[in-house]
């Protein structure tokens, strides 16, 4: 109970802070699981996404985040694992780890993921190409809807190294589900993940 009372407080605050706007373009909260996947400027940035989901789809929406930044101290390993209840991926990869086992458990259980596809933060004016992950799941559950979400001003409000939250008006544009396609090469699916997450840029 303590932890949900602490989540709804994180939520509360970055809403405030933020002054967040979600935009549903292309889908719908929906409580199936899917594989929202985002670009990145923040390690605030799954809380925002998770900050604007509907309650009942937050508590069954876990965020994928690097166990290196997150194991640091007990204060953010208490978040990570028992407010946020992220799947903590190693990013140094050894022989015989599984980072993809975890992640796909959480979908088998019926839980949505919120992933990071650059694999770190981006300070550049696009994207960096994806990692291979989220290929990875598709061909092992192909039914899963993957949806690009667009975070525009994060990085800007919560900036690298910053203390403080600057205040600009945050939104978060969430889009069309696209699903692997038969026979589909991951050069074709990343690239066409990558196209339907810059789609929903704000134009300048």
């Amino acid at each position: 109970m303590f932890e949900k009372i602490l989540a709804s407080l994180f939520c509360g605050a970055i809403r405030t802070l933020t002054g967040v706007r979600a935009i549903w373009r292309g889908a719908q909260p929906e409580t199936r699981a899917r594989v929202y996947y985002a670009n990145h400027r923040s390690h605030g940035d799954f809380v925002l996404i998770w900050a604007i989901l509907p309650p009942a789809l937050r508590v069954l929406t876990r965020p994928v985040a690097a166990a290196d930044y997150w194991l640091r101290n007990r204060l953010r390993r208490y978040l990570i694992q028992h407010v946020f209840r992220g799947v903590l991926i190693d990013r140094n990869v050894k022989r015989g780890d599984d980072p993809i086992g975890a992640m796909l458990g959480s979908l088998a259980a019926g839980e949505s993921l919120i992933v990071f596809p650059e694999g770190t933060r981006n300070q550049g004016d696009s994207i960096m190409p994806f990692k291979p992950g989220i290929h990875h799941l598709a061909v092992k559950r192909p039914e899963t809807e993957f949806v690009p979400v667009w975070i525009e001003n994060l990085g800007r409000a919560m900036p690298k190294g910053g203390m403080m939250v600057v205040p600009l008006l945050c939104t978060v544009t969430i889009g069309t589900p696209i699903s692997l396609k038969t026979g589909e090469l991951r050069a074709d699916f990343l690239s066409r993940c990558q196209n339907a997450l810059l789609a929903l840029e704000p134009a300048e």
